[in-house]
């Protein structure tokens, strides 16, 4: 059995809408997970990264394209060094641009070491019941991965 950790913050609920469908399919795959809401750097640290098989990682998306500055950021920027070899999954919400947050925290996860799930997955404003859906299925695959 898995054990995945998925890590998110969430301003309008939206990406906790996502992180608790990811959770969902996976536990139902089979997998062990905790669902750990970032409120401030130390929510998530580099030493309980290492006890997981993987991470999903969810944040939406903030000013020009960016993540959260006050509580996830600090967070990530305390656990990327730990990512080497790591299986890392991403998703999140937005209401503006065309996700290229996402497509850079990719890139700076993949130059962290991570071993990326996918290109990362992307709901645009409220996840919607195929939205849910997708996550369910991420989560699942995830567990099996």
């Amino acid at each position: 059995m898995s054990k995945i950790a998925v890590v998110y913050w969430s301003g309008t609920g939206n990406t906790q809408t996502m992180a608790e469908c990811i959770a969902e399919g996976a536990k139902g795959a089979g997998a062990e997970v905790d669902l750990i809401e970032v409120t401030g750097a130390d929510a998530f640290t580099a030493a309980q990264a290492a006890g997981y098989d993987a991470i999903a990682f969810g944040c939406s998306s903030q000013g020009t394209e960016q993540l959260e500055e006050d509580s996830f950021e600090p967070m990530f920027a305390g656990v990327e060094g730990a990512l080497s070899g790591k299986k890392v999954a991403l998703f999140g919400s937005f209401g503006w641009g065309d996700g290229q947050w996402m497509r850079d925290w990719h890139e700076r996860c993949a130059a962290a070491g991570a071993n990326l799930f996918d290109e990362g997955l992307t709901v645009n404003e409220t996840p919607n019941g195929e939205a849910q859906e997708d996550c369910r299925e991420m989560g699942k695959n995830l567990a099996s991965w």
